[in-house]
């Protein structure tokens, strides 16, 4: 099978005989090449089209690399398991853009080119050797691949990069290990890369599993492009088109989109995300997984970059996406460790233990005077007879309930589930009048969905918190008294109480 090809390219112009193959002379000459290098070794065609390239052919290869084809190692796969020269390099692996544009620049372009990648349909690290071969025949030119296969990543081989591109990565790494603001710092990284790429648009999008939704970590869009940043885009239904990424990628470490060539790929394999880039007018985009380990952590983009500096653009993101996936994996990580030792699993809310350490940092002696603070007490009426008459799962959704009303009034940092029906919010710098306001839409919010008993008090002085907290407590009492005193049916904990 071919790939696309333009109106210029016929079969009688494949090479100086018409037979699209190398003559029998340079076929020999090229099996002395390929049996000349040590390393896994063939030799690549690529036919050269007016507006681009059509078939990319394994003319021949060296011993060790036709025994990478016919008898793969470790998780190496291949598609045939028999060497055939000038088969389409498709026969034996999945189409791969990136190969197919090392190959064209090699071949077709006379450039010297490397890689190290790590492919998603390997588990292995590919080190990779493109170098060009002359003459070419007719619209036929050549190329040598060399590869070495390992089986973890070399750093030696991960650190040979250009000292312009080491400088920028390790400047990446000092930003990232020396900051106390993780998502500012990010800030700061993303548009450094756009930068390095000349690209209108450079993003990384975080995926989440479990509950199947996108977010967008960090964005830079150059000042003169038109496009929406992709904050204003990604809603609840776009995982679904983040995950079809991994199959439209197919296999390789990375899919750069430079051509309308490379973008027909993108029509067949993926047509909703082609027509997506087409509306939104993007015309090139490089497009790399982000991993921590093997977990795939989102991915990383850049759009409409200098299609002319490709491989500069692949290996700054190969290298960095690197280092950028163990960061925020670890971030990650020490994110989720946070919340399960700060949050309550129930309600999601803050715990006792994220209160008490506030209310410590309030209430230190060090601390200037300056705002006041604020403290609610809320506990709910009728717990009791809930779980007693309907049993727990009832009670923890009440329970639940009681926090999504909280939430409607005050904001997630301020509120605390400090025991079984106890909720607590602090607040710093409110009035005395706008707490009565907070309250008020309190009452108005649990109205047909929870009973409250609500007890609150504000301190001029934050430093005195602890105070707050103990008038909040005697009133939300005295308020649990008085319903109490109108639904004595509802009436399971006074007598607990008055003791």
């Amino acid at each position: 099978m071919g790939f696309q090809k333009t109106a210029n390219s016929v079969e009688g112009q494949r090479t100086a005989d018409g037979t699209g193959f190398p003559k029998v002379a340079d076929r020999i000459r090229f099996q002395e090449v390929a049996d000349s290098m040590g390393a896994m070794t063939c030799v690549v065609s690529v036919e050269k089209l007016e507006n681009g390239y059509g078939d990319i052919r394994i003319v021949t290869g060296n011993r060790s690399y036709i025994d990478s084809i016919e008898h793969p190692v470790g998780d190496v796969k291949m598609l045939k398991t028999r060497f055939t020269p000038n088969s389409l390099y498709t026969e034996y692996m999945t189409r791969d853009l990136n190969f197919e544009d090392y190959c064209y620049r090699a071949a077709v372009e006379k450039r010297c080119l490397h890689s190290y990648a790590h492919p998603d349909r390997y588990d292995v690290w590919f080190n990779m050797t493109f170098l060009p071969l002359v003459p070419d025949e007719g619209n036929l030119c050549f190329c040598t691949y060399t590869m070495e296969i390992n089986p973890v990543a070399d750093s030696a081989r991960l650190s040979n990069v250009s000292g312009e591109l080491a400088s920028a990565v390790l400047e990446t790494t000092i930003k990232l290990r020396s900051t106390n603001n993780f998502e500012a710092t990010m800030a700061d990284v993303i548009k450094d890369i756009r930068t390095i790429c000349l690209a209108k648009q450079c993003c990384i999008l975080l995926m989440e599993p479990v509950t199947r939704t996108c977010s967008v970590l960090c964005e830079d869009v150059a000042e003169d492009s038109p496009k929406k940043p992709m904050a204003e885009i990604v809603d609840d239904s776009f995982y679904d088109l983040a995950e079809s990424w991994e199959q439209t990628i197919s296999g390789s470490n990375c899919l750069i989109v430079k051509n309308a060539q490379d973008m027909e790929v993108v029509r067949e394999r993926n047509p909703e995300w082609y027509r997506s880039l087409v509306d939104n007018h993007v015309s090139s985009i490089v497009l790399f997984p982000l991993k921590s380990g093997n977990e795939r952590l989102g991915y990383i983009w850049a759009t409409d970059f200098d299609v002319t500096d490709a491989p500069k653009i692949k290996e700054t993101l190969e290298l960095t996406t690197f280092i950028l996936g163990a960061e925020i994996g670890n971030h990650l990580l020490l994110r989720r460790l946070q919340i399960l030792s700060s949050r309550d699993m129930l309600t999601g809310v803050q715990n006792r233990n994220e209160m008490n350490h506030f209310v410590d940092m309030l209430s230190d002696d060090r601390v200037s005077p300056g705002k006041p603070v604020g403290v609610v007490f809320v506990d709910l009426n009728g717990l009791k007879k809930v779980n007693d008459s309907e049993g727990h799962p009832a009670g923890d959704e009440l329970i639940r309930n009681a926090a999504r009303v909280l939430g409607s009034v005050f904001a997630d940092e301020e509120i605390f589930r400090v025991g079984g029906d106890e909720f607590t919010v602090i607040i710093p710098g409110i009035t005395p009048e706008e707490m009565e306001e907070r309250i008020r839409l309190l009452r108005e919010s649990s109205k047909d969905r929870v009973s409250f008993a609500i007890g609150w008090h504000v301190e001029a002085d934050y430093r005195n918190v602890q105070k707050a907290l103990r008038k909040a407590d005697e009133n939300m009492y005295d308020d649990k008294r008085r319903y109490y005193s109108i639904h004595p049916e509802m009436d399971r904990r006074l007598a607990s109480i008055e003791e």
